[in-house]
């Protein structure tokens, strides 16, 4: 939904009360500037009163509509121009290591792998309840609960990591439909044998970018012990294909609408006074 179809909405809700005008507390609470999105990957858009002696001035072609803040106030709001993504990707996305694999042959980037060095002979830990879960890269994934800090009373395996499984995955993967992030998988095998199944447990590690620290994100269980745990690690944000599309943020500039001064109606020199 563009920014003029959400003020659009918003003045056909107005148009059911008793202004005629869209009132800005409709867009935010009781501030004058915030910042309103769907989501993180919908364009971001900041609202700015701005006072009467320090206007906004507009470039050609803006859209303008009128504005109430709290206060009563009219405001002459100007919506600014959206630009059309240049991203190449879908909203959709997929496991693109396949991709890489024809990718890297034409650009001289590090592979996943090689951005994934810095979690060599690193653990990390993610609590959820009662349980925590325990991740080494290249090593193992492990089930846990700990009790007084660091006592573990109880224990399973959810999986050791398997190259060969890893690259059979990587190969095979092509469902770009199901698939809601970039991501590049690790896959660990040959868990604690799953009381349900009789099988061994498994666990697909995911890895995606983040611009923040190495840690466990999620873990959930895709079917009866067989698991899917995130990591997420900023230096595969290094590989331009891993990188998430950052928000584009606007600002909708508002300008103060001086009150327009009633003049008195003067007829032969004198004020128009109505009959008594």
């Amino acid at each position: 939904m563009t920014i003029t179809q959400i003020l659009v909405s918003l003045v056909i809700a107005s148009l059911s009360s008793t202004s005629s005008y869209v009132s800005a507390d409709q867009i935010f609470p009781t501030h004058l500037v915030g910042t309103f999105s769907r989501n993180n990957r919908e364009p971001k858009y900041t609202i700015e009163f701005l006072p009467e002696d320090s206007p906004f001035h507009p470039g050609d072609n803006l859209e303008s509509i009128v504005m109430l803040d709290k206060q009563g106030r009219r405001f002459l709001c100007f919506l600014p121009k959206e630009e059309e993504a240049k991203s190449g990707w879908t909203s959709t996305q997929q496991n693109i290591s396949t991709v890489l694999m024809e990718t890297d042959k034409q650009m001289k980037l590090k592979t996943p792998d090689e951005l994934l060095q810095p979690l060599n002979e690193k653990c990390l830990v993610r609590q959820e309840g009662w349980w925590s879960y325990e991740f080494c890269h290249l090593g193992s994934v492990r089930q846990l609960h700990i009790e007084d800090g660091t006592k573990i009373v109880q224990e399973f395996s959810l999986g050791k990591y398997d190259p060969e499984a890893t690259a059979a995955f990587n190969q095979t993967v092509s469902d770009a439909s199901t698939m809601k992030e970039r991501y590049h998988s690790h896959i660990y095998t040959n868990g604690t044998t799953c009381d349900l199944t009789g099988t061994p447990r498994e666990v697909e590690v995911r890895f995606v970018c983040a611009e923040t620290k190495a840690m466990v994100t999620s873990i959930t269980e895709l079917s009866t012990c067989k698991y899917a745990l995130t990591v997420q690690c900023p230096t595969l944000c290094k590989h331009p294909l891993f990188q998430l599309e950052k928000p584009v943020s606007h600002t909708i500039h508002c300008n103060l609408i001086p009150d327009a001064t009633t003049n008195e109606e003067v007829v032969d020199g004198s004020p128009n006074v109505a009959d008594s």
